[in-house]
C-alpha cells in the first residue's frame, strides 16, 4: 500500500513538473510571434475629383517666322546684328550700297524739277492765249494746242513725281529692317555679297513671345471627350519637353480647326504656351489635355499594387490587422496615383508598398501615414474640381 502511494506521488510530480515544461515554452513562442508582427505603412484610401487625360504628340512652331530677303537688289554694306540675338521691330538688320540708289533719287529730283518749270511754262502759254483769243489775235486752234501741251506737262510732273517716290522707296529698301520682333538667325549673307531682290535669303527670324504647338484628335475621342472643346483659350494644357519628368508648362488651346481630315480621322488643335529659354521651334513636345467630364475616383499609390498573373490586387487590412488579398480594377494613372474604378471603397486601408514584404493572411502592425496626390494633375481646373466638392456637399 505505502508502495502505491509513493508511486502515485513519483508520477504527480513528473505530471505537474511536465505542466510547467510546457506553460513555460508555449510562452516565449507567444511572445517571438508577436515580435516578429511585420510593421508596414497603411493609408486609408480616399476619392478624389479627377479627369481622363489624353497625351498627344507635337512639334513646337514659332507664332511667327520671317525668311528675311532684300526688296532690292544691291551689294551688302554691313550686318548690324550679332547672330542669334534678340532684336525689334524695325531695327537695320542689313545696309546696302546705298549710292546707287541716292544717284538715282539725285536724278529724279531734278527731272522733277525741269517738269515743274516745263509746267509753268505751259499755264503761263494758256492764259497768255486766252487773252489774245479774246482780242481775236490768236486762233482758237492755238488755244487748244497750248491747253493740250498743259495737259501733257501737267501728267510728266505726276508721272515723274512717282518714279522719284519709288527711287526714294528703293533708297529705304536699302536698309534691310526687322519686320517683327524676336530672335534673329546667323547671316547667310555677309558684307560684299551681291544679293538679289525677291530672292536672296538674309537671315530667318522667329518671334519669341508665344509658342504653338498642334496636335491632332481622332474623330471618336474628340465626340467622346472634347465636344465642347473650343478655341477661345479656356481650356488649359500642360506640356513636357523632351528629357523632362513631369509636364512643367502650362498653355490654352486657342484654335480648333473647322473641319475634320478625312484621310486621317483626325481634329487639328492648337495651344498657345508663353515662350522661355526651354521652349524653341522646332522642339519635340508632349501635349496633356484634360477630358470635359469630371468625376470622383478612389486613387492609390502605384506601387500598393500587385500583380497576379492577369490580374491586380491591392492588400487590406481586416479589423484584426491582418493582410487580405482584393482584386480591383484599374483605372487612368494621375502622377503617382492610380484610378481604381472596381474592388475599393473610401475608407479602405491598404499596404501602401504593395506585395514587397508582406503577403495574404499576415498579421501585421500597421502604421498609418496619410498620402496626398498632386493635385494638379487629377483635373485641369481647380475651380471646376472645387464646383464639384460643393455640389455633392449641398452647398
Amino acid at each position: 500500500m505505502k508502495k502505491s502511494l509513493v508511486t502515485i506521488a513519483i508520477l504527480g510530480c513528473l505530471a505537474y513538473l511536465t505542466g510547467c515544461s510546457e506553460s513555460h515554452a508555449e510562452a516565449p513562442q507567444a511572445q517571438q510571434a508577436q515580435v516578429f508582427k511585420q510593421p508596414i505603412d497603411v493609408a486609408s484610401v480616399k476619392a478624389y475629383p479627377v479627369q481622363a487625360w489624353f497625351t498627344y504628340t507635337s512639334r513646337l512652331e514659332a507664332v511667327e517666322f520671317v525668311q528675311l530677303r532684300p526688296r532690292v537688289s544691291g551689294n551688302i554694306a554691313e550686318v548690324n546684328f550679332e547672330e542669334g540675338q534678340q532684336v525689334h521691330q524695325g531695327d537695320v538688320l542689313f545696309t546696302l550700297d546705298q549710292r546707287p540708289f541716292m544717284v538715282r533719287v539725285a536724278e529724279l529730283e531734278a527731272l522733277l524739277a525741269n517738269s515743274q518749270a516745263q509746267l509753268l511754262q505751259a499755264k503761263n502759254d494758256v492764259k497768255r492765249a486766252s487773252r489774245l483769243l479774246a482780242s481775236k489775235s490768236i486762233s482758237q486752234e492755238e488755244v487748244e494746242h497750248r491747253q493740250s501741251l498743259l495737259a501733257q506737262q501737267e501728267a510728266n510732273v505726276q508721272a515723274t513725281k512717282a518714279k522719284l517716290d519709288a527711287a526714294k522707296l528703293d533708297l529705304a529698301y536699302s536698309e534691310v529692317k526687322a519686320p517683327i520682333s524676336g530672335i534673329v538667325s546667323r547671316a547667310e549673307l555677309t558684307k560684299g555679297n551681291t544679293v538679289q531682290a525677291g530672292v536672296s535669303l538674309l537671315t530667318h527670324l522667329v518671334s519669341d513671345d508665344y509658342v504653338y504647338a498642334y496636335f491632332d484628335i481622332n474623330e471618336r475621342t474628340w465626340h467622346q471627350q472634347f465636344s465642347q472643346l473650343k478655341g477661345d483659350k479656356q481650356t488649359n494644357v500642360v506640356m513636357q519637353m523632351l528629357g523632362e519628368q513631369g509636364f512643367n508648362h502650362a498653355g490654352v488651346v486657342d484654335f480648333v480647326d473647322n473641319h475634320i481630315d478625312t484621310d486621317t480621322g483626325t481634329l487639328r488643335v492648337r495651344a498657345l504656351f508663353k515662350a522661355d529659354d526651354q521652349l524653341k521651334p522646332g522642339a519635340f513636345a508632349r501635349i496633356r489635355v484634360a477630358a470635359n467630364e469630371i468625376q470622383k475616383q478612389v486613387l492609390v499609390p502605384e506601387k500598393a499594387i500587385g500583380t497576379d498573373l492577369k490580374n491586380r490586387f491591392v492588400l487590406v487590412t481586416d479589423e484584426h490587422d491582418v493582410l487580405q488579398y482584393r482584386l480591383v480594377k484599374l483605372g487612368e494613372r494621375y502622377g503617382k496615383m492610380r484610378a481604381i474604378t472596381q474592388g475599393l471603397e473610401p475608407g479602405d486601408k491598404i499596404a501602401v508598398n504593395g506585395p514587397a514584404r508582406v503577403g495574404p493572411g499576415m498579421p501585421v502592425a500597421p502604421q498609418l501615414v496619410e498620402i496626398e496626390p498632386d493635385h494638379a494633375a487629377l483635373v485641369m481646373s481647380e475651380q471646376a474640381a472645387k464646383a464639384l466638392l460643393l455640389a455633392e456637399r449641398g452647398e
